[in-house]
């Protein structure tokens, strides 16, 4: 049963945490002082935020508590009523997580050598993923519903790039991340790293050496140990409720971007390659790698014959999976944890699409918005759009949320896809065309960019009109993970709150604690520091916890 803001609140007695924030923002949002005072805001960003203190002699920065974030009143698609919050009853409640990107970084079929053109190549914070994983479900579970309405969480809803180099190995550790279990995030070797960070050059930043590179000048600290603490099996507790997976297009390929089938042999190969990104051939990879990676098998051969290399333990667990592998492992009994059965899927064999019932009266589509063609962004194919507008209308009784990795300014691959010969594709535009021809659909939940954004997307009336909801990943930093709660305000609109949470673990890291907590926080500081950090991630303020009105559509 749901239950009223004010029931809520007056159960938990929360009302700690009130932003003082007062601003406006012409034709998006305004932050009132006070407006989130009533909610239970512990936990999230709207009470406290990492932020960066004061910096070393060569600028590295430690993680400390900052004030939390204002809560933005967006009014683009409909106006917000005074009396609400007294008025107001749950429709649904859940979290989004998004690009987790959990990563085999000792992998031979990774590309860490061209970081300096394609700053994703590689990450100081990476080889920690499995642990700042384990935070961040802690969160969840310890946060558990949401702050606004007070709904316990209905499902959790990883939007995609849920593995971060298609490998078999990386599904499975990603599974056992949410539902529950021990996870040894190592390969190849069982009794030493061989990944560039204790290998490879100066290029990347090898915590256990004490040797410089082009991180530690830049302050990194050397932390002996950090290596060996990351191989170390630790245990998730999994989520404490049902979670669903999106398929995202790092889950579909080679570093997200690679035809499959055409360099297969980098994930069973015996050495890494370790070159400098000065070298003409690696400058030459990082390229293709953005906009051509047909050309990428022909350069892999020259590295091949002029090295260096670095010895790689071969492992079968590597092996990259299919898409219909995807589907078939999320019915393991052996990561079913809370369920559901498939985690979404209908059918083991069946599609990389599905429905789902978030909650009485409110639907979930997820989509498969990738392209197999070699190409990050993505599309959407004939067959697939032609389901979706189906499940719409013949739900036209509840309010429909659909579910996608990329956004709809990152659907521009309209090169026919290999995954669905002689469909037409679609891009993003026309998409939102279509999602704006029915009256039951509120909102676009979305990650791939790695940024929190927010849009308005207005139809030829306003039961025609949806928000589309864009998420920062749990890779880069902010690090976030975002709570949904959809609410009936009583007066002919709803209100979809969007307050973003981070992992739970200390801000400021200790380099001599290499527990699971304490890899967990250096996971968010050496991403914070990353020499390819981007502030732009984190979105303008009204990007980031809001409350979304919308016109009622079945009022």
């Amino acid at each position: 049963m749901s239950m009223s803001r004010r029931s809520f609140l007056r159960r938990t007695g929360a009302a700690a945490g009130a932003v003082a924030a007062s601003s406006l923002i012409p034709g998006v949002g305004r932050a009132e002082p006070g407006a989130a005072s009533s909610a239970n805001t512990a936990g999230t960003t709207l009470e406290q935020v990492g932020v960066g203190g004061r910096a070393n002699a060569k600028g590295y920065r430690k993680l400390v508590a900052g004030k939390g974030w204002p809560l933005y009143i967006r009014e683009e698609l409909a106006t917000a009523k005074s009396g609400r919050d007294n008025r107001r009853t749950a429709v649904g409640s859940f979290v989004q997580l998004t690009d987790i990107h959990i990563t085999d970084v000792q992998s031979p079929a990774r590309f860490e050598y061209v970081h300096p053109i394609q700053g994703p190549a590689f990450r100081p914070q990476e080889s920690l993923g499995t642990q700042a994983g384990v935070a961040l479900v802690n969160r969840i579970n310890a946060l558990a519903r949401g702050p606004f309405t007070g709904r316990a969480f209905d499902c959790v809803v990883s939007t995609g790039d849920n593995t971060d180099n298609h490998e078999i190995v990386e599904l499975g550790w990603y599974q056992h991340l949410l539902s529950g279990g021990s996870i040894t995030a190592n390969t190849g070797s069982k009794t030493k790293f061989e990944g560039v960070q204790a290998l490879g050059s100066a290029e990347y930043y090898r915590p256990e050496l004490d040797f410089p590179d082009i991180y530690k000048d830049r302050g990194f600290p050397t932390i002996p140990g950090m290596l060996h603490a990351a191989i170390r099996t630790h245990v998730s507790p999994g989520l404490k409720t049902p979670w669903y997976s999106v398929f995202g297009n790092h889950d579909d390929q080679l570093l997200g971007t690679v035809p499959n089938g055409i360099v297969d042999w980098l994930y069973l190969s015996d050495v890494k390659y370790d070159l400098p990104g000065t070298d003409p051939t690696a400058v030459a990879i990082g390229r293709a790698l953005g906009s051509d990676p047909s050309a990428v098998p022909g350069l892999l051969a020259t590295l091949r014959r002029t090295g260096p290399v670095l010895p790689a333990t071969r492992d079968l667990r590597r092996r990259p999976y299919t898409a219909q592998e995807f589907v078939r492992k999320h019915f393991d009994p052996a990561i079913t944890g809370p369920g559901p059965v498939g985690h979404g899927f209908s059918d083991p064999d069946g599609p990389t699409w599905y429905r789902f019932q978030i909650a009485p009266g409110l639907v979930g589509i997820a989509m498969n918005t990738t392209n197999s063609m070699g190409i990050a962004d993505g599309s959407i194919s004939e067959k697939q759009l032609a389901w979706i507008e189906r499940q719409i209308s013949s739900h036209s009784d509840q309010l429909v949320m659909v579910f996608s990795h990329h956004t709809s300014q990152t659907m521009t691959a309209k090169l026919p896809n290999p995954e669905t010969p002689g469909e037409a594709t679609f891009d993003g535009t026309h998409l939102v065309e279509r999602l704006k021809s029915h009256t039951n659909v509120i909102a676009w939940v979305n990650g791939h960019t790695h940024k929190n954004q927010i849009f308005a997307h207005k139809g030829s009336t306003p039961k025609h009109s949806f928000w589309e909801i864009n998420t920062a990943s749990h890779i880069d930093f902010p690090q976030l993970a975002r709570i949904i709660e959809v609410a009936d305000n009583k007066d002919g609109t709803l209100s979809i709150f969007t307050p973003l949470i981070e992992a739970d673990s200390p801000y400021t890291a200790d380099t001599s604690d290499l527990s699971q907590k304490g890899l967990a926080s250096l996971y968010r500081e050496l991403a914070f520091n990353d020499i390819h950090a981007d502030p732009a991630l984190l979105g303008v303020p009204s990007d980031r916890n809001c409350e979304l009105i919308l016109t009622h559509p079945l009022r």
